[in-house]
């Protein structure tokens, strides 16, 4: 009784904290935490004070119209659709070339006014409705209370995306539970690092590449530990998580300079000209490789992790060798979906890029190496090498570190209690044999009852033991004391 108290005690207070694969991690050893302890102190210690040298204390970062953004939003409801002319004469019999949309103003200077806006009328126009909201636009200094100051910004999609995001949540709550609660806090906690620091040191002037390293750290630090709990299984996967994104920050920053890559396109350059300072564009090319592989590392490391803790527990006798050889076997089947998952994303979000290069007439060759394309190339590939690196590296670490740890023995299995009317003293003879544990025992005899035919009569746990089988009937009616 005490042993289920116990156990339940332990199950109850995983559950109430959410931590770990469904148990409760047992405390790691004495080894095993200064093992860790020397190889994590340092990388805390250092990703704490690259945050506080990198971070832009006191730096105000000019905004909206103070950074050259004249651009005002206002949001409003179409009230009527109509065809007709796109200049002057719009409003004349025959008129055509624009759809005439009204949209009545729900906030700005000039709020509950209704201004008329041509949009010309081509197949990659958007379709309006009456009842849609949109955001409509004008340029600071403009008359508010004219229509030829506005233009059609954009839709209201803010209804959709909440609805969207309800949905997710739910989704991860309800298959998740207290794991998916932590999932959904440690994602919430990742934004508030993009958001308030790494956006904010890039915007202030400095080195891309190191704000997203920090970052990254700050994140894995964060969500792996709250997610997974504060353990030495969660300790490892850190710390492959952290060494591979080393590896590819390094290699990024080889390719990308053998290549020649500059990080300039539409975006980048606007972002440099509204910053006034200068930028390492290439740092920041490599700033988004190194937080684009931040989710997939995550994934990867944790399941190794999992796995060689799980392989050592099956079998404490295995070493090093025989952990790390098991747990790179499954590494192996994961790595494949692993890395088509990144490329396939990228071919996703990169498809009207790859569409327009394919109608250029141009060879294979050419298009993977233009600027626009090769960039997410070396992204992509370096990402890729550094998720493949991450299966040898993890499995070692966590093959090193579970290795020194110390593996409980299982519980033995208690032996069935034999019913005080079995016939016979074998049960009182056999209570006193020690039981030897499941996971050590060897099947033997009829694989289909347990039978042995070695260990005498075969009992049933109520105490009955099984007859002799009976002989065929024709034995039977040889057998001159067999009755009829």
């Amino acid at each position: 009784m005490c042993a289920v108290h116990d156990e339940d005690q332990t199950t109850a207070h995983a559950h109430g904290h959410g931590h770990g694969h469904g148990r409760h991690a047992a405390p790691a050893s004495a080894p095993v935490r200064r093992l860790l302890l020397v190889l994590l102190l340092p990388l805390v210690l250092a990703t704490v004070v690259g945050a506080l040298v990198l971070y832009p204390f006191g730096h105000d970062q000019p905004t909206g119209a103070q950074a050259g953004l004249t651009q005002v939003p206002v949001h409003g409801e179409v009230t009527a659709v109509a065809r007709g002319g796109c200049g002057p004469d719009a409003d004349q019999p025959g008129a055509a070339g624009c759809v005439l949309v009204t949209v009545r103003m729900s906030d700005g200077d000039a709020a509950g006014r209704d201004v008329r806006i041509p949009v010309p009328d081509q197949p990659t126009s958007p379709t309006f409705a009456v009842g849609d909201g949109v955001v409509l636009s004008y340029s600071a200094g403009t008359d508010p209370g004219s229509s030829q100051s506005y233009q059609l910004a954009d839709f209201q999609r803010g209804v959709p995306m909440l609805l969207l995001a309800v949905l997710f949540v739910a989704a991860v709550l309800l298959l998740g539970r207290w794991q998916g609660l932590a999932a959904l806090g440690a994602l919430t906690l990742s934004f508030v690092v993009l958001v308030l620091f790494v956006l904010p040191a890039i915007l202030a002037g400095e080195d891309p590449l190191a704000v997203a390293v920090v970052g990254a750290g700050l994140i894995m630090f964060v969500v792996l530990y709250l997610t997974h709990g504060v353990s030495a299984r969660t300790s490892t996967a850190v710390l492959g998580t952290l060494v591979s994104l080393a590896l590819i920050c390094l290699l990024g920053g080889v390719f990308s300079a053998l290549g020649r890559l500059t990080g300039l396109d539409e975006d980048t350059a606007n972002l440099v000209s509204l910053l006034g300072h200068g930028i390492d564009t290439r740092g920041l090319l490599l700033a988004g490789t190194v937080i684009g592989a931040l989710g997939v590392l995550d994934d990867v490391t944790v399941t190794q992790t999992s796995a060689v803790w799980e392989l050592r527990r099956a079998n404490p006798a295995l070493g090093f060798r025989e952990l790390y050889a098991a747990g790179s076997r499954i590494g192996r089947d994961h790595l494949s979906s692993v890395v088509n998952t990144l490329v396939m994303a990228y071919a996703g979000t990169a498809l009207p890029l790859l569409l327009t290069f394919s109608l250029s007439g141009r060879s294979l060759g050419e298009i993977l190496t233009a600027q626009q394309v090769a960039q997410e190339v070396v992204r992509t590939l370096v990402g890729s090498i550094g998720l493949v690196a991450a299966v040898p590296i993890t499995t070692a670490l966590a093959a090193v570190v579970a290795g020194r740890e110390t593996v409980p023995a299982r519980d033995a299995e208690p032996a069935p209690e034999p019913d005080d009317s079995a016939e016979g003293d074998s049960a009182d003879d056999d209570r006193d044999e020690p039981v030897a544990p499941a996971w050590r025992t060897r099947v033997t005899g009829d694989l289909r009852t347990g039978y042995d035919p070695a260990k005498g009569p075969w009992r049933r746990p109520g105490g009955r033991v099984r007859a002799e089988p009976r002989p065929p009937a024709d034995r039977r009616r040889r057998d001159p004391g067999s009755p009829g």
